[in-house]
């Protein structure tokens, strides 16, 4: 499958079994094309096409060597890229040094074996409503959960994690109002993704790019929590990718919508009949394709945003003009008690 991560049973963290995922279940994880018709994919050792090496590379994507995607950044749209409106970076991140998950000289880390924050803290006052009004989109939410647990932060000094991340934030409630256009055009030109939100998911929680405070693959280096969430200095909790609390309610076979993007486009994640899901040379430099999907309620050909299990995971860049988020935020994650910039 792609990034968008261990989509079965198997949980990107198996943190519904504890702080790790289940690596023989996740053996699995092959990629394949987008949308229904899937490219082929094999298990190792079969004959099957070569794994990607890189993000920009073709193959399927071996979840215990997924390509890391540390310097694949860019000003302007690349397939496999992240088009980040900053390039240079202040050197602060939540990680203060790699796991052994990453292998810094193969250039990939395992995800089957990257360590989940730990705790399982419920938000009952989360809320997250998405309605039309006119031409728009309408979407209000306070970026806490609605259907799932978080890990404890700040990251306690008895979690395993901290020995990697010790990102000193809480989670705090926010207060987002969008009004998204509700059938978006392309823009003249692709725009870029900046250091804060970038959209929203259906758990009520805002998406990020998939970088770092410095400017690293964030889903390769921070710690996230079991749904593949943490705070940044602000406060506000978010994701980097489609975590697996989303992932593992859509059944196979199909193609689901999960959330919006700032320009007003879905992101959707698509599994074929085996559950597999989308490569990243499959898909344009903003991380996306169009054809044929439900979109306000009838199914309608349109750009759309698709998860894979690969940096960058979900919007490499802005197909139509997004609007301001409203919200500061930024993508690192140090914060109090979170250790020296750039540890």
């Amino acid at each position: 499958m792609s990034r968008a991560r261990s989509y079965t049973a198997w949980a990107r963290r198996a943190s519904w079994l504890g702080a790790r995922r289940g690596a023989a279940a996740l053996a699995a994880l092959l990629i394949a094309g987008c949308g229904g018709t899937a490219a082929v994919a094999a298990s190792a050792g079969s004959g099957a096409k070569p794994y990607a090496t890189t993000p920009t590379s073709p193959g399927l994507v071996n979840p215990r060597a997924v390509p890391l995607g540390d310097g694949y950044l860019s000003s302007t749209p690349k397939v496999g890229y992240v088009d980040s409106c900053s390039t240079h970076f202040g050197g602060i991140g939540g990680a203060r040094v790699d796991g052994p998950w990453i292998n810094t000289k193969a250039k990939t880390w395992d995800y089957v074996t990257k360590i989940a924050v730990n705790g399982r803290i419920k938000w009952p006052t989360g809320s997250y409503s998405v309605k039309i009004a006119g031409s728009r989109r309408v979407i209000k939410f306070n970026d806490l959960p609605i259907d799932h647990t978080t890990g404890v932060f700040p990251i306690a000094s008895t979690d395993p994690a901290y020995k990697y991340d010790r990102n000193g934030n809480h989670i705090a409630a926010q207060s987002f109002d969008w009004s998204l256009p509700l059938n978006p055009t392309a823009a003249k030109t692709a725009g870029c993704t900046p250091g804060g939100p970038i959209g929203v998911l259906d758990d009520g929680v805002v998406l990020f790019n998939a970088l770092d405070g410095e400017g690293r693959d964030a889903g390769a280096h921070e710690v996230l929590d079991v749904c593949a969430g943490h705070p940044d200095p602000s406060d506000t909790y978010h994701h980097h990718d489609i975590p697996p609390c989303i992932l593992n309610r859509v059944k196979n076979g199909t193609t689901t919508l999960v959330g919006y993007a700032l320009d007003g486009y879905g992101i959707y994640v698509v599994k074929n009949a085996t559950g597999q899901l989308p490569t990243n040379t499959s898909l344009d430099a903003c991380h996306g394709t169009t054809s044929q999907v439900l979109w306000n309620g009838k199914l309608t050909r349109i750009f759309h945003y698709v998860a894979t299990l690969e940096y960058p995971y979900t919007v490499g860049c802005f197909h139509g003009t997004p609007i301001s988020s409203g919200h500061g935020g930024s993508n690192t994650s140090s914060g109090p008690g979170g250790g020296p910039p750039g540890a």
